[in-house]
């Protein structure tokens, strides 16, 4: 089932932070079904807790046969992953110094974090609907995970910021910490900031 998973698997792949955020091709069927099981595990997200969506909810929201689902995905851990890969693999891209496709095409290096409050705002993939939600926890311990490697980036911006009685993997954490808890504020007083303004205040927060 791993080798038949790792074959069909398509969409986004993690590997260590030195390798590319890769797209696997794949054909329209392919395609369509995965994008049914996300659609399905996102909405069955919005009703209940992670821990008790079942594979056969899964697969009867997505109206795929339970070979179909084992053939993208091991378990549905595995497709919590992938489903959050998918959603935040632009943090990868801006961590490799790739062209920002998503939401980084932009010309001053010092505003990646305001497109990211930007591509938050527009609220792409429903991902403020995962991140506010009930599963919030489960999807910004992803998030978080994802961003700290965006920090390891960026970290020149806040280098006059640093003491140099910290070490640099908890200057890292707090950073990350501290965007994470600045979203959650934003998202919790309804995103009446401009994504300007609320940059501002995590740069401040920092």
């Amino acid at each position: 089932m791993g080798k038949i998973n790792r074959q069909m698997s398509a969409g986004i792949q993690y590997g260590t932070k030195f390798e590319k955020c890769m797209v696997i091709r794949m054909d329209r069927r392919q395609r369509k079904t995965r994008e049914a099981i996300f659609a399905a595990l996102i909405g069955l997200l919005s009703k209940k807790d992670f821990s008790q969506i079942t594979v056969g909810q899964i697969i009867e929201q997505a109206d795929v046969g339970r070979a179909t689902f084992y053939a993208h995905f091991e378990t549905k851990d595995d497709l919590l992953k992938a489903l959050c890969e998918e959603l935040f693999c632009h943090l990868f891209d801006a961590m490799q110094g790739h062209d920002h496709r998503h939401i980084f095409d932009c010309e001053a290096p010092d505003s990646v974090f305001l497109h990211l409050f930007r591509h938050l705002q527009r609220n792409d993939n429903r991902i403020l609907q995962l991140l506010s939600g009930q599963n919030n926890e489960l999807f910004l311990q992803y998030f978080k995970s994802d961003l700290t490697r965006l920090i390891e980036s960026q970290l020149p911006l806040f280098a006059a910021r640093k003491s140099d009685l910290l070490p640099e993997s908890f200057w890292i954490d707090h950073i990350a910490a501290t965007f994470v808890q600045t979203l959650r504020w934003w998202i919790e007083n309804g995103m009446e900031q401009s994504p300007e303004t609320i940059t501002e205040y995590f740069i401040l927060a920092v």
